[in-house]
């Protein structure tokens, strides 16, 4: 019975000690990585304690929060500028690799069924192609039967890192979307529908007949959408797949850029899909190094212990030369709290 009660005494301290030094890490950003963050965030929490309360609130959210220094870690699609980093005295680096793929809500359409290369995409978006038997459409797509049915585009109601990467590659497959339109997180649509987040986009689509949007392919596989191929850079029709989007990703040198800032959209090679991206991590070099250093332990160890997570979302993880890169960025950069943090 003594030993019992011993027992569970001592069980009970250990508990109390592990309450007692959980942390609770506070962050906004992007929806395009939630998916994957949410699921690093359960299994941290059960190895180390620490909980991560993240805010799927866009890109354009995150970086306010950030700066006004409301969270402890930001995430946007969107990298900062080298001079905005310094300017509002942030660290930058990338989390893993994104792939934007459209999807679209046709009676009989099955995923991959349809194809659509840059320019035609541009010009849905644009509204000068308006119904599915455009014959823009129709060329792409022969042997499928396309219904004269009209388009509703369906785009990102918010700041999203994720529009800053679909409206920069329209703006380098064409030049009248580069002039009407341009690039970033939020832009004039010319038409069509706003939702929320990757979510209220994947909505929108599911919802409405004859929809066309643009998610992060992990919703894709979440929500069971219809994607499209998509033609690349070298002219080759491409499957969202892990195979594609690991090509695309293979022409990201961060070595030869500040603070990691680097566009992957439009990437040469015949197995390269064109929308991709890096998505990244913001931290205040200002904040309490105890502060930095409970958040460097959290997306050190998803960049390293959170892989398996990555990968069966179709997230591309970073290469382990880019994972030192960011260390030793850290290293320079906040180096009170990385120390402590390798503890």
């Amino acid at each position: 019975m003594r030993t019992s009660l011993v027992a569970a005494m001592a069980a009970a301290a250990v508990s109390m000690t592990v309450s007692a030094h959980a942390a609770s890490l506070t962050g906004a950003g992007g929806t395009a990585i939630y998916p994957v963050l949410s699921k690093w965030a359960a299994q941290y929490a059960t190895q180390t304690g620490d909980t991560v309360n993240y805010q799927p609130i866009g890109s354009g959210g995150g970086i306010k929060q950030i700066e006004s220094k409301t969270v402890l870690f930001a995430n946007t699609d969107m990298p900062l500028k080298p001079d905005d980093v310094t300017k509002q005295g942030l660290v930058q680096f990338p989390q893993v690799i994104i792939s934007i793929t459209p999807v679209v809500h046709l009676a009989g359409i099955k995923p991959g069924a349809l194809v659509f290369d840059g320019p035609t995409l541009a010009k849905v978006y644009l509204g000068d192609i308006a119904y599915w038997d455009d014959p823009a459409i129709k060329k792409l797509n022969p042997n499928v039967k396309l219904p004269h049915q009209a388009i509703t585009t369906v785009h990102r109601s918010d700041g999203s890192g994720t529009t800053f990467n679909f409206t920069d590659y329209l703006s380098k497959v064409s030049d009248e979307w580069k002039t009407k339109v341009g690039e970033g997180t939020a832009v004039n649509w010319p038409n069509g529908v706003g939702g929320k987040g990757n979510p209220g986009v994947a909505s929108y689509v599911q919802q409405v007949d004859g929809a066309i949007g643009y998610v992060e392919y992990a919703y894709v596989i979440q929500n069971k959408l219809t994607y499209t191929d998509m033609v690349n850079m070298a002219g080759k029709r491409i499957t969202p797949a892990m195979a594609a989007f690991q090509a695309a990703a293979a022409n990201a040198d961060f070595s030869k850029v500040q603070d990691f800032y680097l566009i992957l959209t439009n990437q040469p090679g015949d197995k390269s899909w064109p929308i991709t991206a890096a998505t990244y991590m913001l931290l205040r070099k200002d904040s309490p190094p105890d502060q930095n250093r409970l958040v460097l332990k959290f997306l050190d160890w998803a960049l390293k212990d959170g892989q398996a997570q990555a990968k069966a979302l179709d997230y591309v993880p970073l290469p382990d030369n880019v994972v030192k890169q960011i260390e030793a960025a850290w290293a320079k950069e906040i180096p009170d709290a990385w120390k402590t943090a390798l503890r």
